[in-house]
């Protein structure tokens, strides 16, 4: 029986750290006597500290995550009672996130848990072989260039192999090709 999900199950992998690190995390804040509050709603109240109010497409946009996401965390941090969601004045369509005053005298132990944890990140980053959110943002950036779902796709079209990492280069001879040029006289 494993305690750690299978290395080649990545995306698993992926959700057992994050669950690691934001389980450790809420449990810091329940310490804090903050039961409520999750460690997703600190990006959000940085970016309305930093913003003011905003719609949730620009709140997705600032946090960097998807409309959807911005707008669970929202709906969860207004039943918290930490933001609220007005009529936008330039356009009733929309509605803005903005911060309670519950959310504002949270703030001290808020960002001292966020400098808490920043120091806790650079603490692991440097047993790390490279800094956690450099690799993540490297995986990001490779990923923009070309999706995941296009490399599924090209490596289930050869057979589910690995990609060989000189099979692209004009040098590169399988066996296939060596045995077919073979002259046995």
């Amino acid at each position: 029986m494993r305690d750690t999900p299978d290395p080649a199950a990545v995306g698993t992998l992926l959700r057992h750290v994050l669950e690691l690190l934001d389980g450790d995390v809420s449990k810091v804040y329940e310490e804090q006597g903050l039961p409520e509050y999750r460690p997703r709603f600190s990006p959000v109240v940085r970016a309305l500290l930093a913003e003011g109010p905003l719609s949730v497409r620009d709140l997705a946009a600032t946090v960097g995550v998807t409309h959807s996401a911005a707008s669970q965390t929202a709906t969860q941090m207004a039943r918290a009672d930490l933001v609220t969601h007005t009529p936008d004045p330039l356009d009733a369509r929309r509605r803005l996130i903005d911060l309670t005053p519950k959310a504002r005298a949270l703030l001290p132990r808020i960002e001292a848990e966020w400098e808490a944890t920043a120091a806790a990140m650079a603490e692991l980053d440097a047993e790390l072989s490279m800094p956690l959110a450099e690799l993540l943002r490297e995986v990001a950036e490779a990923v923009g260039r070309r999706p995941f779902r296009e490399r599924v796709g090209a490596a289930y079209r050869e057979g589910g192999k690995p990609p060989h990492p000189r099979r692209n280069s004009p040098n590169h001879r399988t066996i296939s090709d060596v045995a077919a040029t073979f002259d046995p006289r």
